[in-house]
């Protein structure tokens, strides 16, 4: 006897039994080892059980009303495919479905069998109470969960894995067909979650096994919450019964704190305000996770106002370890032990205890809040670096969990200078003796920052290079706040950049993120969390905002990030807080100052830029010269070049250019033909007169120049 079948191209020949002694043959339909009756074809070594060739090439699934499924040799995805019923990988045959549900071929015409209430099928597979202990449960079985409700398989008494599927013995006896008091419209349907929707009760999705649907109305319940009693009563909400309910307000559960969305159905206790999610009122007695804490913790049957693990006020209902003497929110129980915080260069430890000295306080280095130091919180010992659990943990692409024996990359000494004497030194970047200077009479830019020279610095006696003496000595290697890599940047030299930071163009030094390829000029390295401005008397810090609504105290300016001052009404965004304190412009001779307010308030025809010769804001900040008593718009003063240093030698050319900000005398480029007005690029040697715009021969991210 021979049949025909469309997953091969020979004619498969009946086999009645195989013998495994010399080669195991396994069925390519369903991928177990063949035994008893088959077809197959030796020439080729393709087997199908009985079973496999009598399964339909189409189905019509009592869970699946909307389109039939279709047997497939293989996945339609190319890439892994799993199974909707049992949550396993698909790699032989395969019913798809366009709404992109899919099943092992077993795994279809067993969950159909439930479907058509084939109940005699199931006689013969012997059931396993779970409440009498036999001493045989092993750690998958505890691990297991039933392939219908998804929920642990010893919850209830369940069927014999040996047969190959999780099932509870209740599951197979589930209404096909149900009506529900918060569904009134259309009956709900017993079906595969195709469209992966949310439970209306449990706000949870369920990606596979049953659940009860209305397909037109996208109404969802898991099958354990279409049954949950309409009303009940709690041992920590002792006062009045909680509701089963539409709920018109935003809520947070007093479980697992989640806040409700508008019209959710809940329990809801309407003079209280108490709300519980269908699916945590059966949250589970025991808790037990041995990665992030020792002790099992135990639902306590009470509200307290305080969790000990993140510290947060409020009366939720906890859960407790006794041996510790800890409170804490459900979610909390979880809380990773250690974590890589994106603000600080260690590691940070979970701790429920840091001692404090009297009249000390800790602040928050994420909010800049009050951190109660008797409640839980990440700390750093090394530095005192101190934050609040949910402010570290909030959003997942600010942190990560570590081992506890897990290294971090740490900032590496300074190594790019070779001290000669106490006052002179050899930088890696430069290839002359640069000597330790105090001399601070004329302007000169770093070479490092672009910043003026007001400090102490190294000067080179042959070339016109500079260098803060803070540029000098900085880490080759360093972690910055407020780069979400978390990787530690290396410092760069020996290109023209747009740093990715404030905007500008520098030809300074760089920090490089060598996994996003960031680049950071040293004017924003320098930024701290905590930061001053001479144009405000209070630290200002870092915030944050979802709309682009902080406005800026210096210029005016919307925008989504300033630094803020917690004890008034001041902000101020980073091109503003970085602004430097002089500024020199290549039309004046003297340099300007940076100015927090106009002398001249009064007088309405002295507010004007003395470059642009437009109407100032006398509010915002300015650059002032008091020799010349001028004043211009910041950004007037600096332009778009500030720093990019005069003099330059710019090398992705056959021969070094300069760049040059030429004052008077202003050729044309020869390349768009214009003047050249701004800073250009031009050859210096003796009979070339080439000379370009800088944006005219600018092509490419980093741009390389002579060291």
């Amino acid at each position: 006897m021979s049949l025909l079948h469309f997953s091969h191209e020979h004619p498969l020949v009946s086999i009645e039994s195989h013998s495994h002694e010399i080669e195991k043959v396994y069925c390519s339909g369903c991928g177990e080892l063949v035994s008893g009756s088959s077809f197959g074809c030796v020439k080729c070594g393709f087997y199908l059980h009985r079973q496999c060739t009598e399964a339909p090439a189409e189905m019509n699934h009592p869970f699946h009303r909307n389109h039939n499924l279709n047997l497939l040799t293989r996945n339609p995805y190319g890439g892994r495919c799993i199974c909707d019923f049992c949550g396993k990988t698909c790699e032989n045959f395969v019913y798809h479905c366009s709404c992109n549900l899919d099943f092992h071929i077993k795994c279809a015409l067993f969950s159909h069998s439930i479907g058509e209430k084939r109940n005699a099928e199931f006689q013969d597979i012997p059931r396993i109470d779970p409440s009498i202990k036999t001493g045989n449960v092993t750690e998958e079985l505890k691990k297991a969960e039933c392939f219908a409700c998804w929920k642990p398989l010893l919850d209830s008494v369940y069927f014999s894995p040996n047969y190959g599927f999780y099932l509870h013995a209740k599951c197979v006896d589930l209404p096909a067909e149900i009506n529900h008091l918060f569904h009134q419209e259309h009956p709900l349907f017993l079906q595969f979650n195709s469209q992966r929707l949310f439970c209306k009760i449990g706000q949870k999705p369920q990606r596979r096994g049953f659940v009860y649907c209305c397909s037109p109305c996208k109404f969802v319940l898991h099958i354990q919450c279409a049954t949950i009693p309409t009303k009940i009563n709690q041992p920590f909400h002792r006062k009045h019964p909680l509701i089963l309910q539409n709920v018109n307000e935003c809520l947070p559960c007093q479980i697992c704190q989640d806040t409700t969305e508008l019209n959710d159905i809940v329990y809801f206790c309407s003079i209280c305000k108490f709300v519980l999610h269908g699916c945590c009122v059966s949250s589970p007695h025991i808790i037990e996770d041995k990665l992030h804490h020792e002790h099992p913790f135990i639902l306590f049957q009470r509200q307290v106002s305080f969790c000990d693990a993140c510290g947060t006020i409020g009366n939720y209902v906890p859960y407790i370890c006794s041996t510790c003497n800890l409170a804490v929110h459900k979610k909390c129980i979880s809380v990773p032990r250690i974590i890589k915080f994106y603000r600080h260069q260690h590691n940070i430890s979970h701790t429920y205890f840091i001692e404090q000295r009297e009249h000390e306080t800790w602040e928050c280095r994420f909010c800049f809040e009050e951190v109660n130091t008797e409640h839980g919180s990440y700390f750093c010992s090394k530095c005192n670096f101190i934050v609040h659990v949910n402010c570290a943990t909030k959003n997942p692409l600010h942190y990560y969990e570590v081992d506890s024996i897990e290294t971090m990359d740490s900032e590496e000494p300074v190594d790019l200078r070779e001290i000669v004497t106490a006052t002179w030194i050899k930088h890696s970047w430069h290839q002359h003796i640069l000597t330790l200077s105090g001399d601070i009479q004329d302007f000169k830019q770093c070479d490092g920052c672009l910043l003026p020279i007001v400090t102490s610095y190294y000067c080179c006696s042959q070339c016109d290079f500079f260098l803060h003496k803070i540029c000098a000595e900085l880490p080759v290697k360093k972690h910055f706040w407020f780069h979400y890599c978390q990787r530690l940047l290396k410092l760069t030299s020996g290109c023209i950049f747009q740093c990715d930071i404030c905007g500008y163009l520098t030809s300074g030094f760089a920090y490089i993120c060598d996994k996003c390829e960031g680049r950071l000029c040293l004017r924003c390295s320098l930024v701290s969390d905590m930061s001053r401005s001479q144009g405000h008397e209070h630290r200002i810090y870092p915030f944050l905002s979802e709309h682009a609504d902080q406005v800026c105290s210096a210029c005016d300016k919307s925008t989504y990030f300033t630094f803020k001052c917690k004890h008034c009404s001041f902000n101020l965004h980073l091109n503003c807080l970085t602004l430097p304190l002089t500024a020199q412009h290549r039309s004046e001779v003297h340099p300007f100052t940076l100015t927090y307010h106009d002398d001249n308030d009064n007088y309405s025809e002295s507010h004007y830029c003395d470059i642009c010769e437009k109407e100032r804001n006398p509010k915002h900040w300015l650059y002032h010269c008091s020799a010349c008593n001028t004043s211009a718009h910041t950004k007037c003063v600096l332009g778009e070049y500030s720093f990019i240093k005069s003099g330059t030698i710019y090398t992705d050319h056959p021969h070094p250019l300069t760049c040059v900000k030429r004052v008077q005398y202003y050729p044309e480029c020869q390349i768009c033909g214009k003047l050249c007005l701004d800073l250009s690029l031009e050859c210096k040697t003796i009979g070339c007169s080439y000379i370009v715009h800088w944006e005219c021969k600018r092509g490419k991210r980093g741009l390389h120049i002579a060291q």
